[in-house]
């Protein structure tokens, strides 16, 4: 089970700048669907890199799926020479994301996403419209089965 509060407090913490996507930023937009990881997209600049790796540190991020004993450590080179990472942790399952199928980095989506209050910390979600691209260009057929979700929140939200 993913601590999603403790895993935002580590990163919100330790000052890493991201944008969440993903299920989480779902049930943001007010989706029912339930989801098992955090999905960030992660600024790739050499500051940000060493916040990420200190603040994912005490958690032991390891490559979800690799075999138990693979010699692996999260840390800034790793980070640097890698771009896309899904991770277990202590806390829970992490997809660190230098590029978001379709949306592109952290700059690219940073101006289209909007900052919220979740766990009592102020963290950045990708805006509806762009959770719907991003679940298009991924293709996957779970993403493309939460689209009429998003889509009929959408319209709710357009007669409001």
């Amino acid at each position: 089970m993913t601590d999603f509060q403790r895993l935002l407090e580590a990163l919100v913490g330790g000052n890493v700048e991201f944008v969440i996507i993903g299920g989480v930023a779902a049930v943001a937009h007010g989706s029912a669907h339930v989801t098992v990881d955090l999905d960030i997209v992660y600024r790739r600049t050499p500051e940000n890199l060493a916040r990420l790796a200190a603040a994912l540190a005490p958690h032991a991020p390891y490559l979800r799926g690799a075999p138990p004993g693979l010699p692996f450590a999260f840390d800034v080179e790793t980070i640097r020479r890698g771009l896309n990472f899904t991770l277990s942790t202590a806390l829970g399952d992490l997809d660190v994301l230098g590029e978001a199928t379709g949306g592109g980095n952290y700059d690219a989506l940073r101006p289209r996403s909007e900052s919220r209050q979740l766990y009592g910390l102020e963290v950045r979600f990708v805006d509806l419209d762009t959770l719907i691209h991003l679940k298009r260009a991924a293709g996957r057929p779970k993403d493309l089965e939460r689209i009429a979700e998003l889509e009929a929140i959408k319209q709710e939200r357009n007669r409001s």
